[in-house]
């Protein structure tokens, strides 16, 4: 077998690119024209019916995953969101639902369960995964900080003020898990295939943070075009999280875009030799 380089977190260093972030909006633009990635969308192979969690962004109400709530459901996954409503932050009440949730899921399905979860619900997966590591097949994050330094995330100073007046909002159960998140985003990687999709035109997530370092047998990131706002609509990113969901069990292996999806990264990510390199190292 071919020696695999280690995963490697992306060298942007600092905050998004202002430009980026003045052109979030251009995710409601990636939303009306799913339609659009219909040919990509069909073309993702069907999944085995394993239960699938979603877990929203930060101030995204679980009505966010419609998109791809649905689109999992046509692929034959049993798709569930988090049930804990709009995502406030990290509040005192995710501490224990979270991964009681995962162990439920497996419980009465009897299957291991995969989660999704789209910016601050991609730190929230990884928080429950490591919690109920016995009940999760596979982790995939869209734009989420995973990787935060010792010294503070670099996002933009407008989503860092927004974030302190909600937690001051909330009170002090705001802050109970923070610390916890925190010591996991600085810590070793979980022994679960975990997928990280990053943008380097994201406007609120800086690439060095969506991106994770890790072991190939079961780390990658996956650079994907777009904005921040519209991942969770964006047809190429629904085509990946159901080619990563295919996986087998026993069998996953590191992203590898083949047909149509394959050309589509290539031409989007503005490089003939992109698509087989989409995932970073």
């Amino acid at each position: 077998m071919p020696h695999r380089r280690p995963v490697i977190r992306h060298s942007h260093v600092g905050a998004p690119h202002a430009l980026t972030s003045l052109l979030e909006a251009r995710g409601l633009l990636e939303m009306a024209m799913l339609p659009a990635s219909l040919p990509l969308l069909l073309e993702a192979p069907q999944g085995d019916g394993h239960p699938v969690l979603l877990v929203p962004g930060f101030m995204a109400s679980e009505a966010s995953l419609i998109a791809l709530k649905l689109y999992l459901q046509t692929k034959g996954y049993d798709v569930h969101t988090w049930g804990l409503g709009r995502n406030m932050g990290f509040r005192s009440k995710h501490a224990n639902a979270l991964p009681q949730k995962i162990r439920y899921l497996h419980h009465v399905t009897g299957k291991k369960v995969s989660l999704v979860g789209w910016s601050l619900g991609g730190v929230f997966s990884m928080y429950g995964a490591q919690n109920a590591l016995e009940c999760v097949r596979s982790i995939i994050t869209l734009g989420s900080p995973v990787s935060v330094a010792a010294t503070g995330s670099q996002s933009p100073n407008a989503v860092k003020a927004l974030y302190r007046l909600v937690s001051h909002r909330l009170g002090s159960s705001a802050h109970v898990m923070q610390p916890r998140a925190k010591a996991m985003r600085e810590s070793r990687r979980l022994a679960i295939p975990t997928s990280c999709l990053y943008s380097v035109s994201d406007g609120v997530v800086p690439p060095q943070e969506a991106t994770i370092d890790g072991d190939p047998a079961m780390h990658e990131n996956i650079q994907v075009p777009g904005s921040h706002i519209g991942l969770g609509f964006n047809g190429i990113v629904l085509a990946i999280v159901a080619e990563r969901l295919a996986q087998p069990e026993s069998g996953w292996k590191p992203f590898a875009p083949q047909g149509l999806l394959r050309r589509t990264l290539g031409v989007t990510l503005c490089s003939p030799s992109r698509a087989a390199s989409a995932v970073a190292t």
